[in-house]
């Protein structure tokens, strides 16, 4: 299971960290990632990081600005958000796959980011 949290109501310009426990003892093995779904647009890519930590994918909307990372003796990922803008208002999402390229199976239950202009 997992289970995102962090979320809230910021102005532009702010900063967040959000969290995304997993439960389980072979999180180090799964390649995990952060989507997320705005009002009336399709669910987006925002970043990804393999197993060990080691490398790390982004999408150019996010890249410089947000960073994520991960804790496996904690099983706990993190997306650290920075300069954030109106635009990255939606619903985030952690999610875990086996391997790069495999769909995502397993998927949280989302927590909300909110920028204010």
């Amino acid at each position: 299971q997992l289970q995102a949290s962090g979320g809230g109501l910021v102005q532009a310009g702010d900063s967040l960290r959000l969290s995304c426990a997993a439960s389980g003892r072979t999180f180090s093995v799964y390649v995990m990632g952060w989507f997320r779904l705005a009002p009336g647009k399709e669910r987006e890519f925002v970043a990804a990081i393999t197993g060990s930590g080691a490398t790390t994918y982004y999408a150019d909307s996010v890249k410089g600005r947000f960073t994520i990372s991960r804790d496996n003796a904690k099983n706990t990922m993190y997306l650290q958000m920075n300069s954030l803008k109106p635009g990255d208002t939606a619903v985030y999402y952690c999610a875990a796959t086996p391997r790069l390229g495999r769909e995502y199976g397993y998927w949280g239950q989302g927590t909300l980011v909110t920028v204010s202009s």
